[in-house]
Order: structure tokens, then sequence, then C-alpha cells
């Protein structure tokens, strides 16, 4: 019986990654006023604006800092509840017997949270985070360390282009991108080299089904 493993990026795969930060300037705004909504439409304005938020708060507020606001934002719990069909789709893979990972670059404390908050840590074989592992995308190291499951076939889904499929594209994988919808953090640019290009493009996360 042939054995399968698929590897997860988790920002602008998983979960969107504005989501992430539309959750911590919520929380942030509703520590500052009571008047949540007024700040925190505010603040998104400037983020659009490609303004520094928090130097903005911190110039309209004294008693702020650069450095509480950045705990604040890196440390909140985040709302997705929207998600739910993240833990769905993950349960379906485990039910057919496929052994799921995840890489992510970031900080511990704040990827652990967006993963707490999805409800997907127990589904994982293995999870890699920066951080933790000492090294980011696209070291082999943190791609290779899933070589111990010696699976058969290997997939990697994710969404940057510019260090999410290189590596697993040289190890032999097949690797999966997910398409920007429009909402990611980082633009998409298939006009570069094909080393860096992944082998099947999906818009939706269940398309994965018709690769696997």
């Amino acid at each position: 019986m042939s054995t399968t493993t698929i590897v997860f990026d988790l920002d602008d795969t998983l979960v969107k990654e504005i989501d992430f930060l539309k959750s911590a300037f919520f929380e942030i705004a509703n520590s500052i006023e009571a008047e949540v909504s007024s700040l925190y439409h505010q603040m998104l304005v400037w983020y659009f604006d490609n303004e520094n938020v928090f130097q903005k708060l911190v110039q309209l507020y004294p008693d702020l800092s650069m450095d509480l606001l950045k705990s604040k934002y890196r440390h909140h719990q985040p709302n997705f509840e929207k998600y739910s069909y993240v833990k769905d789709f993950l349960s379906e893979l485990k039910q057919n017997r496929y052994r799921i990972g995840l890489i992510t670059d970031g900080f511990s404390i704040t990827q652990r949270n967006k993963i707490s908050s999805l409800g997907i840590g127990g589904l994982f074989d293995l999870i890699v985070i920066s951080e933790e592992f000492g090294s980011e995308k696209p070291n082999e190291e943190n791609y290779k360390v899933f070589h111990q499951f010696n699976s058969d076939t290997y997939y990697y889904v994710g969404d940057n282009l510019k260090k999410d499929f290189v590596t697993p594209n040289k190890l032999g994988w097949i690797t999966i991108c997910l398409l920007d919808d429009g909402n990611n953090i980082h633009s998409q640019n298939f006009d570069t080299e094909e080393f860096y290009l992944p082998k099947y493009k999906i818009k939706d996360l269940s398309e994965l089904l018709h690769y696997i």
C-alpha cells in the first residue's frame, strides 16, 4: 500500500494573514478606546495607505510604545470562526489515512495561536515553525525532516512563489499553489524561473483532492 504525506503552508494557505492582522487590530483598538469601531477602522485605513500603524498610535496615545503594540499583535489569540472548514478539510485527509504536516515561518507564539484558533493542532503529524526549528523556508531541513515518514509521495501546498516551492521541487515533491483570491499579503508573480513555480495551481483547498 502506497503512503502519502501532504505538507501545508499556514499563512495565506490555510488562513489569510490579513484576517490575523484585522483580528489583532481589533483587539488592540479594544484595549485603547471604548469606541472600538472608529479606531479599528482608522487603523485599517492607515494600513491600506501604507502608513506605519503602530507609529501613528504611539503619536496619538503617548502611553503606548512600539514594543507593547508589537507584543499585543504577536501574542493575541485571533478570531478565526469563519475558518471552520479548514479543520473539516484536514480531518477528511486524516480519515483517508494521509499523513499531514505544516511548515510555517514566524514567531512561535504567533503561529501557535493561529493553529490553536483554527483547532487543527492535533491533526498534524508534524509541525515545523521557523522560530522553534531554527531555520526558515526555503532551507532544505525544514522540508527534509518530513522524510522520516518514508512516504512514497510528498505534496507541498503553499502560496508564496519566492520561497514555498523551490525546495520541495528540488526534493521531488509535488507542489501545489493556492492562488491569491485578492486578499493575500504577498502578491503572486508567475513570471519567474521554473524551479520557483508549482506543478499545479488550485483556486480552493477542496481542489487538492483532484491531485492526490
